[in-house]
């Protein structure tokens, strides 16, 4: 077998920062070989300027809104911005498509070797099939009016196991708590039976204010789609309340933006997430910029020492699908964060919470992670000079 060798200023091995005396010892298929000191590496070392890194895992995204790009104004909130995703949809299958092929050579370009992708249709299952990149597919279901609950199941179960036939992962997921009715809930709970899941989880505000009272905006998105909401009653309680026990049997839970998330939600998490359930929080923070102008309270989950992982959501609601850019985002307005940690959640952490960590998020022996150099980093700091260059 024909081995490379590489060492930089930095690598970054899915857990540990190390300097320049680790050299990584990589077969000609990318399979990793040995993590060794300077000492013990031999001759024929590429060396490098910079930090290297287990490919990154993208661990929230919509592929198939990749045509939406710049087609829906920045920063008026959540509902403004489903209102318009739900009634543009006058695009034909042959843009849908290209965009969609475009944004994935952007992804692996940018050094993504993994993908939690959001699926409502069949369209990206074919460039799935033959992609390098490794997709974990959430076949995504909602139905806010009990009457269509079970029409939606049934759409859901045949798109998931049109994803199976394709010998692509795929899970039944509900899309958000506001959108998918106690009926709703009632009918695909049992498929989240040892499974990977995931649900947008309160990207706004407005979002907890309807489950608390009733009142917000999100009553009046209803309105606005033509749904009746006449049925609903508030049932009093914060959005993780009302959701988070349908999971109880899931192996991985993913909440995604949890941009208005507090300190009472994740000890609620705690206190209902089983002993064997890994639960990870995804970030989008630009996405959460685009749309709500908000960030999340990084600092409060880092302090929770909760698996944080990082997505890029859509190119509807970002400028780019790229993980280094969320780490910029990230490294900006939290600077008390260490690269450590931000790494971690875009290697390792995510690879964990899509169950690909047998292969990808560390160089350990074995696996097939990818290797990226970023370079700029100095100090071992991203910023926004920071940029990916894909090494194997």
């Amino acid at each position: 077998m024909k081995y490379r060798k590489f060492k930089a200023d930095y690598l970054f091995d899915g857990t540990e920062l190390r300097d320049r005396n680790a050299v990584l010892i990589a077969g000609s298929e990318g399979e990793i070989i040995d993590l060794v000191d300077l000492e013990n590496a031999g001759d024929g070392i590429q060396s490098f300027k910079g930090i290297l890194s287990p490919g990154f895992v993208n661990a929230h995204c919509h592929l198939e809104l990749s045509h939406l790009k710049n087609a829906i104004p920045e920063k008026t909130g959540l509902v403004e911005f489903v209102y318009k995703v739900v009634t543009e949809r006058g695009y034909g299958e042959e843009i849908i498509t290209d965009a969609m092929r475009q944004a994935e050579q952007e992804m692996r370009q940018s050094g993504i070797l993994a993908v939690g992708d959001i699926c409502n249709n069949m369209l990206s299952a074919h460039l799935k099939s033959l992609s390098s990149l490794a997709y974990y597919n959430f076949i995504e279901v909602s139905g806010w009016h009990p009457l269509v609950a079970e029409a939606r199941l049934e759409r859901s179960k045949t798109l998931h196991d049109d994803f199976i036939k394709t010998n692509l992962k795929a899970s039944i997921v509900p899309h958000a708590p506001y959108s998918v009715s106690t009926e709703l809930w009632g009918k695909i709970f049992p498929f989240f039976s040892h499974s990977v899941v995931s649900i947008h989880n309160q990207e706004t505000k407005d979002e907890d204010a309807f489950f608390e009272n009733g009142k917000g905006h999100l009553s009046d998105m209803y309105i606005r789609l033509g749904i009746d909401n006449s049925f609903y009653k508030a049932p009093g309680r914060r959005s993780v309340a009302t959701y988070f026990e349908y999971f109880k049997n899931a192996s991985s839970v993913i909440l995604v933006h949890n941009t208005f998330t507090l300190q009472q939600d994740i000890d609620y998490i705690n206190d209902k997430k089983s002993s064997q359930q890994l639960v990870s929080f995804c970030f989008c923070p630009n996405a959460n910029l685009y749309i709500e102008n908000a960030l999340p309270n990084v600092s409060l989950f880092q302090r929770n020492n909760c698996n944080v992982v990082v997505g890029t959501d859509s190119l509807a609601s970002n400028h780019q699908l790229s993980i280094l850019e969320e780490l910029k985002t990230l490294s900006k307005n939290f600077p008390e964060i260490p690269t450590e940690s931000l790494l971690q959640w875009a290697t390792l952490n995510g690879a964990k919470a899509l169950q690909m960590d047998n292969t990808l998020g560390s160089f350990e022996k074995g696996k097939k992670p990818g290797i990226i150099l970023i370079k700029n980093a100095d100090e071992r700091k991203i910023d926004a000079k920071s940029f990916v260059e894909r090494i194997l």
